[in-house]
């Protein structure tokens, strides 16, 4: 006979604007008001938003620029990586005291296994309410979380009740969440997706359901059978800790845009260290280097080469990376450089970005 299929407790924590919260924290004057961290009035990309500047339409990844034009009272900080890390490396030394199966996505957020866990609790809703009880009493920030049969279902429910809320998904509930949710809130369908879903009469998970695993092949492609299933509950994805890197990259915006390629070799030499730091400090290397091009118009263009040897030095990461800039003529004046590498010599699972904190 068949082994029974145990029904796994997920549960996915997600930090509540995570860096602004702590800037707000570690500097009182800042809270209550509307803040970015990241970029500028006059250059960048803002990496984090306070809830009070998400008020007025202020999101990551926005131009400094449109941000400010959003809300004239933003105020702008430096992002402080090593103080979001230390914070971080706080939480998750509290998730470990549940269970040792946790997955990191990032700085702010996680999943934990919580099937068997360390304290013998069997209600993962209330082991997610003594987690962010204590997150918000040793550490001074609230969570969210979100608690489910499956990873898939959780990430969602912890977006349901932010901030400093959770959200269980019962596992008869599940198949009726998923058809009553809108489609562009299913993890991974993005906006490029989702309106090629609306154009398929897709809007919600119930019209997703009704669609055939062949239509949703013919039309998405691989993707499709990935939708066919996840709307209907079924995601056997597991909670991996020690999750190992696809790629390892450093990239850098720069206060002016860039139009002399001689300058951007510059930029291209010091991101190669920094790159070969993160490589050298997890004992990595690879094979295919790309360098990422992000133009004046906020256009990206990436450019990589597959050597037949892995790589990991910064004199040939910045050889290979020059070779890269030089393969074809710039199109606009450049306002962001990096570096990535991939193809590596260890098991291929997740993407670290490293942002650099110095200023050219």
């Amino acid at each position: 006979m068949s082994e029974p299929v145990v029904q796994r407790k997920i549960i996915h924590v997600d930090m509540d604007a995570f860096y602004a919260s702590v800037e707000q924290m570690d500097h009182p004057e800042l809270k209550g008001k509307p803040l970015a961290v990241g970029g500028s009035e006059v250059r960048g990309v803002v990496s984090a938003a306070s809830y009070e500047a998400r008020k007025f339409g202020v999101r990551s990844a926005m131009s400094g620029v449109q941000a400010k034009r959003n809300c004239p009272d933003l105020i702008f900080v430096r992002p402080r990586f090593d103080r979001y890390k230390e914070i971080s490396n706080k939480i998750r030394k509290i998730f470990h005291d549940y269970t040792d199966l946790v997955e990191p996505l990032s700085l702010d957020e996680a999943y934990l296994d919580v099937t068997q866990n360390k304290k013998g609790n069997p209600s993962a809703t209330l082991i997610a309410q003594e987690i962010r009880q204590r997150i918000f009493e040793e550490v001074g920030l609230t969570a969210s979380a979100g608690i489910s049969v499956n990873k898939f279902v959780a990430k969602i429910a912890s977006d349901y009740n932010k901030p400093n809320g959770q959200k269980t998904v019962n596992p008869e509930e599940v198949v009726h969440f998923l058809e009553e949710l809108d489609i562009k809130k299913f993890y991974g369908i993005g906006k490029v997706t989702t309106e090629k879903m609306y154009q398929h009469g897709i809007f919600t998970g119930r019209d997703l359901k009704s669609k055939t695993r062949e239509y949703l092949e013919q039309h998405f492609g691989k993707s499709g059978g990935f939708y066919y299933n996840i709307v209907r509950g079924i995601h056997n994805s597991e909670v991996k800790p020690n999750r190992i890197s696809k790629s390892v990259a450093a990239e850098h915006t720069f206060n002016e845009n860039l139009t002399s390629e001689i300058f951007m070799q510059e930029r291209l030499e010091r991101i190669a260290g920094e790159l070969e730091k993160r490589l050298k400090r997890y004992d990595i290397s690879g094979k295919t280097i790309t360098i990422k091009i992000k133009y004046s118009d906020f256009t990206t263009q990436t450019r990589s080469k597959t050597l037949p040897y892995f790589i990991a030095d910064r004199g040939l990461l910045f050889e290979y990376a020059k070779d890269l800039l030089y393969q074809e003529r710039l199109k606009d004046s450049v306002r962001l450089l990096g570096i990535s590498l991939s193809n590596l010599n260890t098991e291929i699972k997740k993407t670290i970005v490293v942002q650099l904190k110095f200023d050219f």
